[in-house]
């Protein structure tokens, strides 16, 4: 088993060492919007339907 390097253990999320991207004011607000999460659920479908459809 690798052992992990004891700073890499406790990294806390949001500090400098923290590699993984956060999301923006923007992507979190797009993020809760039921408005967006519809019209995204919409447009998913209309992509779904229009894959099944092709391969029938």
């Amino acid at each position: 088993m690798a052992k992990v390097k004891e700073e890499e253990k406790n990294i806390k999320a949001y500090s400098q060492n923290f590699t993984t991207m956060t999301p923006g004011p923007f992507a979190k607000r797009m993020r809760t919007c039921v408005i967006w999460q519809f019209i995204r659920f919409v447009v998913i479908n209309l992509k779904m339907i229009i894959v099944v459809g092709k391969s029938h």
